[in-house]
């Protein structure tokens, strides 16, 4: 039985975790799915399957209605608006139909583009290719020794000045950092700067206020929130997303089309060419139900807490164990990486999985900040609602076989 600290019980609710022995500890990676949004998609695709926004006849109907209904309960999960909500493939399409179309309209020579030492390469590589293509630089905000963001540094990149846009993310997927976003929006807008916050790593784990966060962007996806792969979100303000010209054209984005022009369809249809992801999303609102069965983030918030100082209590007696980020659980989300020194991540990440404790090994498409801790690599646990203290403890059982196999 899979009973969570906080005290809900997901037993029986994620089919792959009925595999003997399994204990999955990836969920920073990707989630595991539970039965319900299995269900929901299959229901479509058994008794709605019909395109959306194109016919007038009742199954299209239904099949468009659910899609909506998706769109409404993303929007309202983290306080944005529905018709500001676009559907893209994942968090990495969403920013970069920023980077692309923000960018081209925006950025000029001499312009800047802050992000962060601690970013995933979803919230850099698009910026750089954004910088090359309209002539602005890029700096990154370095990280302190425990693993914080330096925003006296910040403060002084912005007070250089020509700061266009400042791409954060809400939570370290290697650190597990959970930024003072709220602030650094602030600081940033004091500054006449846009800013997009990836939220792929808070979603899942916590209540997000989008309204108190005030940014400009907000990108999250929903296979990291228990739902399918192939659906991504963008959270935008309006205002900017009608001034951004389309990232991709085809069909349903257009309002009208002659062989000399085209104009465009209203939000948030403009930046959704094609046929959606309309079995995907109806999936990613039945794992939005899920969770609110749950208690809702909050609740999984307090477990994944529970789990987290937890762990971080046990690998701190592990000899010769380095943990990275904060190791105050309340500052960090539902991660810890960590070096051990008698063995490289992978032989690590191999006897575990071979005890059926699945970790992530390598750099966490993080490199920028791999090089900042001096490593070319770490060993990430993280954490999901079906995880428990037991779990955790056998993966400290296997890091002692890997002491006994490597250690002097």
């Amino acid at each position: 039985m899979t009973v969570a600290a906080s005290g809900f019980d997901v037993s029986g609710a994620f089919p792959t975790l009925e595999r003997d022995g399994l204990v999955y500890l990836d969920s920073a990676a990707t989630s595991q799915t539970p039965l319900p949004v299995l269900a929901a998609m299959d229901d479509y695709y058994r008794a709605h399957r019909a395109s959306v926004h194109r016919g007038v006849y009742p199954l299209a109907e239904e099949a468009t209605e659910l899609y909506e209904n998706a769109r409404g309960q993303a929007a309202a999960l983290v306080g944005w608006g529905v018709d500001e909500t676009i559907f893209t493939r994942n968090a990495s399409e969403a920013t970069n139909l920023v980077a692309y179309t923000w960018a081209r309209t925006n950025l000029r020579p001499g312009d800047r583009v802050l992000v962060t030492v601690m970013e995933h390469h979803s919230n850099i590589v698009p910026w750089q290719l954004a910088c090359e293509m309209t002539g602005a630089t890029m700096a990154a905000v370095p990280v302190t020794d425990d693993g914080l963001l330096d925003l006296d540094a910040l403060d002084a990149e912005l007070a250089v000045g020509d700061v266009k846009l400042v791409a954060v993310a809400h939570v370290s997927n290697v650190l597990g950092t959970i930024n003072p976003v709220q602030d650094i929006v602030a600081r940033a807008h004091s500054a006449g700067a846009v800013v997009l916050v990836d939220g792929t790593q808070a979603v899942p784990q916590m209540a997000v206020d989008a309204a108190a966060i005030d940014a400009d962007f907000y990108v999250w996806t929903a296979h990291k929130a228990y739902g399918p792969t192939g659906i991504g979100i963008l959270h935008g303000r309006r205002e900017l997303l009608e001034a951004m010209p389309p990232f991709i054209g085809g069909g349903h984005m257009i309002s009208t089309v002659t062989i000399e022009k085209s104009t465009w369809a209203e939000l948030p249809g403009k930046f959704e060419a094609g046929t959606g992801p309309i079995a995907e999303a109806i999936g990613m609102g039945a794992a939005l139900t899920f969770l609110e069965g749950l208690g809702g983030l909050d609740a999984v918030r307090a477990h994944e807490l529970d789990v987290t100082a937890y762990a971080l209590t046990q690998l701190a007696d592990v000899p010769g164990l380095t943990i990275h980020g904060p190791l105050d659980a309340a500052a960090r989300g539902g991660l810890v990486s960590f070096h051990l020194d008698c063995a490289h991540p992978h032989d690590i990440a191999e006897i575990l999985g071979r005890r059926g404790v699945c970790v992530r090994a390598g750099h966490h498409c993080a490199q920028p900040l791999m090089k900042r801790l001096g490593i070319a690599a770490s060993t990430r646990a993280s954490f999901g609602v079906h995880n428990s203290t037991a779990d955790v403890d056998q993966m400290i059982a296997g890091l002692g076989r890997v002491i006994e196999l490597f250690g002097d």
